[in-house]
């Protein structure tokens, strides 16, 4: 007598495709919340604004700053 019953392996394939596809899931979608966890930028930011943040990031000068500035003003 088999340990399987009549259904033999293919139940057993079944029950594992079917939690390789749970597991998939799972992790698409604690993925997917990962990357929208992060900081949004908003979407009305000023050029001014943008400016400062850059200055502020050391990525432009002084000079360049202060040039780019007197443009936007």
């Amino acid at each position: 007598m088999e340990g399987f019953g009549h259904h033999g392996w293919g139940m057993i394939w079944w029950w594992i495709i079917g939690l390789i596809i749970l597991i998939l899931l799972v992790w698409l979608i604690v993925r997917s919340s990962e990357r929208g966890g992060g900081p949004v930028a908003s979407p009305k930011k000023s050029a001014m604004d943008i400016l400062k943040e850059r200055y502020a990031r050391g990525e432009i000068s002084k000079e360049e700053y202060d040039s780019r500035k007197k443009d936007l003003m």
